[in-house]
């Protein structure tokens, strides 16, 4: 008898052990708001949406100690809409986040799945779009940059670098998993970033190669392509400085497209597609950003951008404010207030006309969009 509770005691600590050496769990966010918008397709609206700030996500994160500094990770997460409940990314079950791999504490991290771009990785954080501060209605134009993560990477190899004094770099690469031509949808990106104490710097790199063509639908960049065009070259850098209960900021980017073809309506979240005929274009902007905390509970956060850009033969300018104030009401839960106005000029015959992310497009060179809303983290 004795020997059987023995036996039974060191099969308790194993297990405790190996459970104690791997870990998986279970997150998300939901943000569900009333949004109010002047101009949609000519008339005014107002309606219930899903991830006016952040897209609402569940995940599943785990790792599991291997020895030696040496773990495996993986992460799998799923967006959806709140308000009807559909999956979100063109219905993919986990299009957010799905990759596995390999992190050490003395080389970092090699991922492979589907995964964000290095621009998104670096210099996301220092813009207000693609953050709790300002996310999906604050995002450039189109969201020409990918900053807010209209898409995502796929078939991607990643490697994350380990923090070195406040140094980070890494790197993807985005099969186009097409045997006849390596190079029909693939994908590549880098980027660093550096903290020293309040300050943040950062810079990031991102060429996709025929995305969002019918050419390869199994390749990185398919049917949430923002753009459809032969070549998409997309840098940027960016920097913030936080002062007491105070950041400032400043991000610039470019993207630039060659043999283009058009600009999707789904993966922006707008409903102004347009078809590109001179077959490039550019898009220039220049995000300041900042954000002050009242109190620890209540925070203020504003940016202004202004974007330059080429499109068939025409130059439009967007000129675009988003402000937002936030109350925690515990540290899962707050509550925001938003507002966003666009104006777009010197479009010309272009087509183009004002569109906050996320929302129809207006029938006119302006659009204000208002939203109350609720977020709950778990």
């Amino acid at each position: 008898m004795k020997k059987s509770l023995l036996a039974l005691g060191v099969l308790g600590t194993v297990a405790g052990a190996a459970h104690a050496q791997s870990s998986v769990t279970l997150y998300g966010l939901i943000d569900a708001g009333l949004t109010y918008t002047n101009n949609q397709g000519g008339a005014h609206n107002f309606q219930a949406t899903s991830g006016a700030v952040n897209g609402s996500r569940w995940g599943l994160r785990g790792a599991e100690d291997l020895g030696g500094g040496l773990k495996a990770i993986f992460t799998l997460e799923n967006g959806f809409n709140i308000t009807n409940g559909k999956l979100g990314q063109n219905s993919r079950e986990f299009g957010r986040h799905a990759f596995v791999g390999l992190s050490s504490d003395r080389a970092g991290s090699v991922t492979l799945g589907r995964q964000y771009d290095s621009v998104v990785d670096y210099l996301g954080p220092l813009a207000l779009t693609g953050t709790q501060y300002g996310g999906t209605q604050a995002a450039h134009p189109f969201d020409n940059d990918n900053l807010d993560n209209s898409f995502r990477v796929s078939n991607s190899v990643k490697y994350q670098s380990l923090n070195y004094g406040g140094f980070k770099f890494g790197g993807l690469y985005g099969f186009s998993n097409d045997a006849g031509d390596f190079a029909t949808n693939r994908a590549y990106s880098v980027g660093a970033s550096y903290n020293y104490g309040p300050l943040n710097v950062a810079a990031g790199y991102l060429q996709l190669n025929n995305s969002g063509a019918t050419l390869n639908s199994s390749g990185a960049v398919s049917d949430d392509a923002t753009f459809t065009a032969g070549r998409q070259r997309t840098f940027g850098a960016g920097i913030s400085y936080a002062f007491g209960a105070a950041q400032a900021g400043f991000v610039f980017t470019q993207t630039r497209l060659d043999d283009a073809t058009g600009i999707g309506a789904s993966a922006s979240g707008t409903t102004n597609g347009l078809v590109l005929t001179d077959g490039s274009a550019r898009f220039t902007n220049y995000e300041v950003n900042g954000r002050y905390s009242l109190t620890p509970a209540w925070t203020l956060s504003g940016a202004y951008t202004f974007t330059d850009g080429r499109i068939d033969g025409v130059s439009p300018k967007w000129n675009q404010v988003s402000l937002q104030t936030a109350y925690a009401l515990s540290k899962r839960t707050d509550v925001y207030l938003q507002g966003v106005y666009q104006h777009v000029s010197d479009t010309g015959d272009s087509g183009v006309t004002a569109a906050v992310n996320g929302l129809s497009a207006s029938s006119s060179n302006s659009q204000v969009a208002a939203t109350v809303g609720l977020r709950h983290r778990f």
